[in-house]
């Protein structure tokens, strides 16, 4: 090919590269996957709104993932239209929970443990736009959300069997449970939550040490000259730490969004819906 035909070829070529490229869905990059829900924030970048709302759970201030902008309060989160994708309401898949707000019963992603319920992408939506249901907890979908009746005698969840770890009615106590070790619901939770506590405490207190040893490996690295080899291996390890206090800031976060539940029954019922008794010492 000449010259002047390569040139003369180069607006077909660009044109071609910008339709592609127009062509390809937007990413998020939280998650580095097609945008759903898309949002962006005072800053014009655009998240998944459910990749935003969980960054921000965790991080200790709200803040741009991308350019670092710095917001004092929970920015409104724009809902960006030009992004959304309509698509047709499609039959439940086997094993799919359908949303409990959606009329075409779309289905569910994620389940909240305070309103006992489970929610469509938008439906979910309002669980990150607000902050005091922003600290409610969201957990992968659950298929059977606990009520307060007792599904073999239909009397009210008022007592606790510690024999088997059940929440049982005041029927069970006299018949399938009789003899067991049987104490008031609200007794229950008040010790689950002095261990929850405890536990917490010491979530605090791992976050710390690894703050700790991070702020100096860093210190060090300033004072002192690094070969390729040492750096890179101090970058390693501070990457490690930094993922390490990601996940438990994640836990931490969990921990208090459970405590501040007030009613024991529900307290409780969350309790098994997550296996909190499967890592706490009684």
């Amino acid at each position: 090919m000449s010259a002047l035909s390569f040139l003369a070829s180069l607006p077909q070529v660009f044109a071609q590269t910008h339709k592609d490229l127009m062509s390809d869905p937007p990413e998020c990059c939280i998650c580095l996957d097609e945008l759903t829900s898309p949002v962006s924030l005072p800053c014009a970048h655009v998240f998944c709104l459910g990749c935003i709302g969980e960054y921000w759970k965790i991080s200790e201030a709200c803040q741009c993932p991308l350019c670092k902008a710095f917001f004092p309060t929970r920015p409104p989160l724009k809902t960006d239209q030009t992004l959304q994708t309509v698509e047709a309401a499609a039959p439940l898949k086997a094993g799919e929970v359908p949303c409990d707000s959606c009329p075409t019963k779309c289905p569910a992603v994620k389940s909240c443990l305070v309103c006992m319920a489970s929610y469509c992408a938008t439906h979910l939506e309002a669980h990150y736009q607000s902050e005091e249901l922003g600290r409610h907890l969201l957990v992968s979908v659950v298929k059977n959300l606990e009520d307060s009746v007792c599904k073999l005698h239909g009397k009210k969840l008022e007592r606790f069997c510690r024999s088997d770890r059940a929440l049982i009615c005041a029927m069970c106590a006299q018949t399938e449970h009789r003899s067991h070790h049987i104490i008031p619901i609200s007794l229950e939770a008040s010790k689950t939550k002095v261990r929850l506590k405890r536990r917490g405490t010491k979530l605090q207190q791992r976050i710390q040490e690894r703050l700790s040893k991070t702020e100096k490996i860093k210190l060090t690295a300033d004072l002192s000259g690094e070969s390729p080899k040492v750096s890179r291996q101090r970058n390693k390890e501070l990457k490690q730490l930094e993922e390490e206090i990601a996940e438990l800031r994640s836990r931490n976060a969990e921990l208090e969004q459970l405590l501040e539940i007030e009613d024991s029954l529900h307290f409780l019922q969350v309790c098994f819906l997550v296996n909190i008794f499967c890592s706490i010492k009684h």
